[in-house]
Formats: structure tokens, C-alpha cells, sequence
């Protein structure tokens, strides 16, 4: 065992240590002095480099061979030099970049990948922005993740068309969805709520695996996935986006944005959708997708001033779903089973920033009230619910001598009146939660690491402590490694949690007493940079470990006639493993393989098993080509899912797994001017589960199930739009 620590020892210091600069670019005008995003610093005689973040900050290794030239250039202000010697070796630079007004204009146009890994911070963060998002049909938040390998977005029934993402396996609940760092999606619309944000409206999606910072709040056990709007003041002055596919569903997008004067800005959203056909593709009397209508508005204002900024704006949405038997109708009792879907949802929002007399010092503080109903009907079984929602969070971030020292300090409150009835079972509770919470950040040289924790005082569940800590570190010039441990918790809401298992005969069985989930999750990751066929390539491998101190379990294997509702006694974990390869081949023509391996289990029915409808393993591949003009765009990906674990149907029956499965998706689409016009197709290979829909002949039995769901539903499905943009001036 010595021999074995020595021979570790040995290796770890042979791996050769590389120096490294630092810094961030600022540039100045008459309006004063900020960050500059995108700018870019070149060495000549090494010929590498790289681009500012959205901070204005940077990292570059510097080469064995020096002294040499740094350049430093960004569009709208004059280049700089710098010349680079040894002596520099792990410095950090604040470079200041002039306004070039005076000179002739000059456009200087810098390539963003669509997708990446950011190098820059400490967390695994994924990056998507709206590029990626082009690639696919993308007309809700749903249909955002067609292209990542990261985040499943699955059919949770085959009646009512609700969708939910999973991370590592685990349900969507225990990720947590922000809408720039506002929470999203939770409560009564975490079933139904992807489909109420159309993908046209978002500039941006950040993915983080794990734990997300202590800032954010508490709720985060296997990851956090943020979703930036596009911006007042930076988006299209118009955008409108048409969709139309075979199955009847015909979507509008239009958004706008306008600058008032120097310090305002306002942004309009608007999204209307319907699903008028009455699909029956497999044949079992039942409609593959409900009909229905959703309509959203959402209004948004900026200002920007010297001493503060702030953003505030309102957000509404009416979601109408009709599903069950064909020719189902809400008018017309004729005995039919029939789902029916009502949800009003409006909240408020905002974030104020106040800058302080002292340097790298500010306040910011996020507002947010939401008022949210539902109202469902499966066949003969009702669900009403209501909910009531207060969020306030105040950050302060500061630094501690230099900016290799940071610290953020803050106070939040949540306040929940949530209503659930579900037939003769009810769930009312108010939830009252404050909290405090504290973040230190250390940025040296190759280690930058932040370790936080935060302190919440729930009414019904006392306090609860959630410590945190995330690493990088920077091995070689083109190696990163991360580390991530810490503790989330969440209250369960066993109802509309679980709203799409009324779609069965089977009578729930609730649990005892409703406890808290809690999980510690510890991870980590590599992200390798290299040369591949002369062009640049990523290699990401990551592994996380989430382990449950306290989980509700959804038990479908003690009695297959019931869906019993229990807090965990005994083990419950996940272990997720993911490899993902991304490269060119040639210019404009990029690769991403991917691999995903799930061990999810619990006990069910008094024994360990893998979690139900959880692929254990997921094959990707996805290929992207433009043009040298940029006229013609062409994707395909390619997803084979694994087999799951099935519920059973009596209780007689064994363990049954589903099929392995194929899942491609195309889009070709063509620039012209101000139009995309383009046209997709999605599960080209027509993949479709059978028996979906078991004893579909007798919706109101004892057998009847709808939500032993593995794959898809529908068969091949082709669509095709356009889309219209005037484009603001930079």
C-alpha cells in the first residue's frame, strides 16, 4: 500500500506545471468604464488564445517560450500590446481598452460554440444558446433538450401529454429549474409547466450537475439548469416565429424588443398554440397527444443607471388540454373516458442592483410572486389545486483585499400556501421559510475553489443546514478538474408531483407523515482539450453520486393494484456516469458522441431495485453543418435508450424490462435575408411503444393504465416552419 501511495506521489508531481495568466478587460468611453465580453487575446509567436467571459474576465496558460506578444482586441475600441516575459508568469492584468469613435467602423465578428463546456467557471456549468436551440423544432421549453445529452425530457403517461425532465436519472423534481436565478417551475407546475415557455423566447440555457451554489437556494440535489431570456435591449426590434407539424399542432412566437432612451428598455413575448388533430396512430382508441390551446404573454423592463439597475416584469399563461378517447368532448357526456387539463397561472417579477462606493461591492436583491391553479379530470378521478407564492433573496458580493477573495452574504424568504384535493384526499399546507447564507471564492493561479452554506428555518420542519463546496483545477494547459459535494432538500408534493399516475385504476395509498427529502451528492468531472483531425475537440467525462438520507418513494411493486406513497426506509441512491466527445471534422461540420450510464435503485416492494421507466444506459450522437455562406443549416441526432424496468401488472409477474429503442431527429434549414425557413422530422425510424395503453378497451376498470410509458408514442412526425427577424444594430 506504501509503494502504491508513493508511486500516486510520484506521478502527481511528474505532471508538468504550467504558468498562468489571468485577468479581466475593461473597456472606456464617455459613458464610463465596464467589462467587455468577447474580447480577444492572441499571442503572436505561440498563436493561441482566447475570449473574455461575460464578466470581461479571461485565463490563458502561457507557453514554455517567452517572452512574446500579447494582443488585445474587441470590437468598438482601439487593439492593445503587451509584451509577455517570463517574469509574468502567474500575474493577473486589468487591461483597459479605449472607445474607437473616432475611427472609420470596423465589424469584427467572433464565432461562439453553441454548445460548451465553460472553462471558465467553477462549477460543470453547460452552456446552450440560442444557436443550439435552432437546431430542433424547439417550440417550448420541452422540446429545448432535443439536442443535449445531458437532460431526458420523458412522457410521463400516454393521455395527457405531460412532460418532465430528468437528471442523472432522477426526477425532475429534485433539479432546479431558475429563470434567471428566479425559481421556475415548481410547485403546481412542475408537471405541466415545460410546455408553457416557448424555446423563441430563451438566449441561453446553463446546465450545472450536482449541487448548485448556496446563492441559489436550497432545493438543488442533482443539478440546476437556468434559463436566460433574451434581453430588452440586446434582442431582435422583431421576431416572429411560425410552426406548423402532422399531427395538427400549429404554434406562433412573436417577441419585440424596444430602447426607450438611454436607461430604458422594454421586451414583448407573446406565444399562441394549438393541437386541433385527433390522433390515433396505434390504434387503441385513445388520442396519442390531447388537444388543446396555450396562450403566454410575458412583459419585461430594464434599466440601466449609474449607481443601480433593475428589471421587472409580469408573466401569464392559460393551458387547456383535451385528451382520453377519441371524440371525446367536454361538451358531451356520452360515457367516454376523457382528460381534462385547466391551468391559470401569473406571477410578478424583479431584481434590483445597487453599485457601492467601493470597488467590486454591490447589492442585489430578487422578487417574485406567483399565483397558480389546476384543475384536472382522469376519467372519473379529480385533482383541484391552488398555490400561492412568495420568493424574496438579497445578495451582497464583495471581496476581501483582491479579487482573488470574494464573498457573497445574503438573506432569503420563501412563502408557500399550497392547496392539493385530489377526489376525497387533501394536502394543505403553508409553508413559511427565511434563511441566511454565506459564499467565499478563492481564484488563484490553477485552484479556484467556493465553499458556502446556508441556514433555512422551515415552520412545519424545523432548521435545516445545506453545506456546499465545488473545485476546479487547472491540471495542464488543456486539462480541468472539478469537484462537487453538498446537501439539498426539498417538501414534497405527493399529488401534483405524481398527477399523471390518476391516468390507472390503481387507488393511491398516501404516506404517513410528509417529511422532508433530503440527498448529499458528490461528483466530479474532466474536461480535456486537444487536436483532433487538425481541428479543436473536447473530451468530458463526469461521475455523480447522489445519496438520499430521506426520499418519498413512489412504490408501483408492493401491490401492482395500488401506487403506495412512503418515506425511504433504507437505501436510495443514484450513480450517473456520462463521456461526451465533441469535434470537427472539417470547418462549420461538428460532432458530439455522448454516452450515459444510470444506476438508480431503492427499495421497492422490500428489496433493492433500479428505479421503473429509468434507461439504465443512452447512446448519443449529434452531427451539424452550415455552409461557407451560412445560407443552409443541417442537423440530425441520434439517441438509442436502454432498457428499464418495468412495473408489474398482477402479482404474479417477474421482473420485465422494456426494449431497446432509437430515436432520430432532423432539420434542414435555409437562410434568406431576414427568413429561416425550415422543415424537420422527429422519430424518423417511427419507433412506437405497443399496448401504451393497457385494457384501453375498459378505460374504467380494475386493469386500466395509461403510465406505463418507456418510449414514444406517436409515430414519425414532420413539421415545418419559418421564422422572421429584424435584427438590431450593434
Amino acid at each position: 500500500m506504501k509503494n502504491n501511495w508513493l508511486i500516486f506521489l510520484f506521478l502527481l508531481l511528474s505532471v508538468p506545471v504550467f504558468s498562468q495568466m489571468k485577468g479581466i478587460v475593461f473597456g472606456t468611453n464617455d459613458k464610463g468604464k465596464a467589462p467587455i465580453f468577447g474580447a480577444k487575446l492572441k499571442l503572436l509567436q505561440a498563436k493561441i488564445g482566447t475570449i473574455t467571459s461575460d464578466e470581461g474576465t479571461f485565463e490563458l496558460i502561457l507557453p514554455k517560450i517567452l517572452p512574446d506578444t500579447l494582443v488585445i482586441s474587441a470590437f468598438g475600441y482601439y487593439s492593445d500590446t503587451i509584451l509577455i516575459d517570463k517574469k509574468d508568469r502567474f500575474i493577473s492584468l486589468e487591461i483597459n481598452l479605449f472607445s474607437d469613435k473616432l475611427l472609420p467602423e470596423v465589424l469584427v465578428e467572433i464565432r461562439r460554440e453553441t454548445h460548451a463546456i465553460s472553462r471558465l467557471k467553477t462549477l460543470h456549468v453547460e452552456e446552450i444558446n440560442s444557436g443550439e436551440l435552432r437546431k430542433a423544432a424547439c417550440c417550448n421549453l420541452s422540446e429545448s433538450f432535443e439536442t443535449n445529452a445531458s437532460v431526458d425530457v420523458n412522457i410521463t403517461d400516454a393521455v395527457s401529454g405531460a412532460k418532465k425532465i430528468q437528471m442523472m436519472g432522477l426526477d425532475g423534481v429534485y433539479t432546479q429549474i431558475q429563470l434567471e436565478n428566479i425559481p421556475y417551475l415548481r410547485g403546481l407546475e412542475s408537471s405541466f409547466g415545460l410546455n408553457s415557455l416557448p424555446g423563441t423566447w430563451i438566449e441561453s440555457i446553463q446546465i450545472t450537475k450536482g449541487t448548485g451554489n448556496v446563492v441559489n437556494g436550497y432545493e438543488s440535489m442533482a443539478g440546476l439548469v437556468n434559463l436566460e431570456l433574451k434581453k430588452p435591449a440586446e434582442m431582435e426590434k422583431f421576431f416572429a416565429n411560425g410552426y406548423l407539424n402532422a399531427f395538427g399542432r400549429a404554434e406562433i412566437n412573436v417577441n419585440a424588443g424596444q430602447i426607450l432612451s438611454k436607461r430604458w428598455s422594454t421586451g414583448f413575448f407573446a406565444h399562441a398554440s394549438g393541437m386541433f388533430g385527433d390522433m390515433d396512430n396505434n390504434n387503441d382508441g385513445f388520442r396519442d397527444v390531447p388537444k388543446g390551446t396555450n396562450f403566454t404573454i410575458l412583459n419585461r423592463w430594464a434599466y440601466q443607471g449609474k449607481k443601480m439597475e433593475a428589471q421587472f416584469g409580469v408573466n401569464g399563461y392559460l393551458d387547456q388540454k383535451n385528451g382520453g378517447q377519441t371524440g371525446f368532448s367536454r361538451s358531451v357526456q356520452d360515457g367516454k373516458y376523457g382528460v381534462q387539463l385547466d391551468s391559470k397561472h401569473l406571477d410578478l417579477f424583479a431584481k434590483t442592483g445597487f453599485f457601492l462606493r467601493k470597488p467590486y461591492n454591490s447589492i442585489g436583491v430578487v422578487y417574485n410572486l406567483k399565483y397558480q391553479t389546476i384543475d384536472a379530470i382522469f376519467g372519473n378521478r379529480n385533482f383541484q389545486g391552488v398555490e400561492k407564492r412568495g420568493y424574496v433573496n438579497a445578495i451582497f458580493d464583495g471581496i476581501i483585499g483582491t479579487t482573488d477573495h470574494k464573498i457573497k452574504l445574503g438573506t432569503s424568504a420563501v412563502y408557500i400556501d399550497m392547496q392539493q384535493k385530489q377526489d376525497s384526499m387533501t394536502d394543505n399546507r403553508i409553508e413559511i421559510v427565511p434563511g441566511i447564507f454565506g459564499e467565499y471564492t478563492y481564484s488563484g493561479m490553477r485552484l479556484t475553489s467556493v465553499l458556502g452554506t446556508r441556514l433555512d428555518y422551515h415552520n412545519l420542519f424545523g432548521l435545516q443546514f445545506s453545506p456546499r463546496l465545488h473545485a476546479k483545477y487547472i491540471l495542464t494547459e488543456k486539462t480541468d478538474l472539478r469537484f462537487t459535494a453538498g446537501k439539498g432538500w426539498r417538501v414534497p408534493n405527493f399529488m401534483v408531483d405524481n398527477i399523471s399516475l390518476l391516468a390507472s385504476s390503481k387507488t393511491w395509498l398516501r404516506p404517513v407523515e410528509l417529511l422532508p427529502e433530503i440527498s448529499w451528492n458528490f461528483g466530479g468531472s474532466i474536461v480535456q482539450e486537444f487536436k483532433l483531425f487538425k481541428q479543436k475537440a473536447n473530451l468530458t467525462m463526469d461521475y455523480y453520486h447522489t445519496l438520499f438520507q430521506n426520499q418519498l418513494i413512489v412504490d408501483r411493486d408492493q401491490d401492482p393494484q395500488a401506487i403506495q406513497f412512503k418515506n425511504l426506509d433504507g437505501k436510495s441512491y443514484s450513480n450517473s456516469f456520462q463521456a461526451e466527445l465533441s469535434f470537427s471534422v472539417v470547418k462549420n461540420l461538428n460532432m458530439r458522441v455522448a454516452y450515459k450510464f444510470l444506476d438508480v435503485k431503492s427499495e421497492y416492494a422490500g428489496k433493492m431495485q433500479q428505479q421503473v421507466m429509468i434507461p439504465r444506459q443512452r447512446g448519443f450522437f449529434n452531427i451539424a453543418y452550415i455552409t461557407r455562406n451560412k445560407r443552409w443549416e443541417y442537423d440530425a441526432t441520434l439517441s438509442v435508450f436502454g432498457e428499464s424496468r418495468l412495473p408489474g401488472i398482477t402479482p404474479t409477474d417477474g421482473v420485465e424490462y422494456s426494449k431497446v429503442y432509437p430515436m432520430v431527429n432532423a432539420q434542414i434549414t435555409h437562410v434568406i435575408k431576414k427568413w429561416d425557413l425550415y422543415i424537420g422530422g422527429e422519430n424518423l425510424t417511427n419507433f412506437k411503444q405497443k399496448n401504451a395503453v393497457i385494457d384501453a378497451e375498459n378505460p374504467f376498470g380494475s386493469k386500466f393504465d395509461a403510465t406505463r410509458i418507456w418510449g414514444p408514442v406517436m409515430g414519425i412526425n414532420i413539421y415545418a416552419g419559418v421564422r422572421y427577424a429584424i435584427v438590431r444594430k450593434k
